[in-house]
């Protein structure tokens, strides 16, 4: 079969460089998945994935393992601190001069990830925003410790309508980003989106993966018991120090803060973290579902038949 499939793809991809980008729900099975691509196009993978970012945080953010690592070549795990101001625009900027150096030696290379704004950023290219005062950011973050993300909804949804009723309200990120623009340009946040943006120098192929919301919501609930078991909790000890840093914000960390904290308890604590990764799971589905050319795949799919389909896109292109 993989023959067939060299020979019928060979002469389309030898002009044309294609980006395999995996998407879907926590705890799918996407970095299984990832591997087994790789391994098939013996190609390397980058991640997409924006806490996988940060060496301090492996547990707790399901990294790759060791022998996953050795597996397939890896870019982009565990390559900042999370003492690191590590954005968007920055990953944008990386992972476009790491794939000018892979398809160099490869004409496939696969990304996998979970953060929809990170995955879009590197296959569409991140709208243009102007500069914006540092200081506007840093009162919007003040007012979400000392009041809350209540207090900034009600402001995005007086300066901002539109905003307010279509990105991820219960984000703290999105609202701040929203706001932050709002204010600093006097113009609407989505008037600054879906501009005319560069055209990448490869092209995209999308693939998720998904279940019934019973299976992804199981999946989720045993890999926070898997990942307390592995020593969640230790890992999450060892930063509490560091609990106001941006990367910390993050599910499986900021529930178990509030542990240590005395707030609130610790099997209290891990419920939370499965109610707010199947949260995150959620809004993961809805900003993914919003692009059409994402082929679907249920997770159980054989990698035979997901082969076969990558093969039909490239050839009808």
């Amino acid at each position: 079969m993989m023959l067939n499939f060299v020979l019928n793809v060979e002469a389309n991809y030898i002009m044309t460089k294609y980006l395999i980008s995996i998407v879907g729900p926590t705890a799918i099975g996407k970095t299984a998945l990832s591997i087994q691509l790789a391994q098939y196009f013996n190609t390397e993978i980058i991640s997409a994935d924006s806490r996988q970012f940060f060496k301090e945080m492996q547990i707790g953010t399901a990294a790759p393992t060791p022998e996953e690592l050795a597996a397939a070549p890896h870019h982009f795990i565990h390559h900042k601190s999370i003492e690191t101001d590590y954005n968007v625009g920055a990953f944008e900027r990386d992972a476009i001069e790491q794939l000018e150096k892979l398809f160099k030696k490869h004409d496939v290379v696969v990304m996998v990830g979970g953060s929809g704004l990170y995955v879009d950023a590197v296959t569409k290219g991140l709208d243009d925003f102007p500069d914006l005062d540092p200081k506007i950011r840093e009162t919007l973050n003040n007012t979400l410790e000392t009041e809350g993300l209540l207090a900034l909804q009600t402001q995005l949804k007086q300066l901002d309508p539109q905003s307010f009723q279509s990105i991820a309200i219960d984000n703290p990120h999105r609202v701040i980003r929203a706001l932050e623009v709002s204010i600093g340009t006097g113009k609407p946040y989505a008037s600054f989106l879906n501009q005319k943006k560069n055209k990448r120098p490869f092209k995209t192929i999308s693939i998720g993966l998904t279940a019934d919301r019973e299976i992804v919501y199981d999946r989720i609930n045993r890999r926070v018991d898997i990942m307390m078991e592995n020593g969640l909790l230790e890992e999450a000890k060892k930063l509490l120090p560091k609990q106001h840093l941006n990367a910390l914000n993050t599910v499986g960390y900021k529930e178990l803060f509030k542990y240590f904290n005395g707030n609130w308890t610790l099997d209290f604590a891990v419920s939370e973290i499965k109610k707010n990764s199947r949260r995150f799971a959620k809004r993961q589905f809805t900003w993914f579902k919003k692009n059409e050319n994402i082929l679907w795949f249920d997770y159980t799919t054989p990698l035979e038949t997901i082969v076969n389909d990558i093969s039909k896109l490239i050839e009808k292109q």
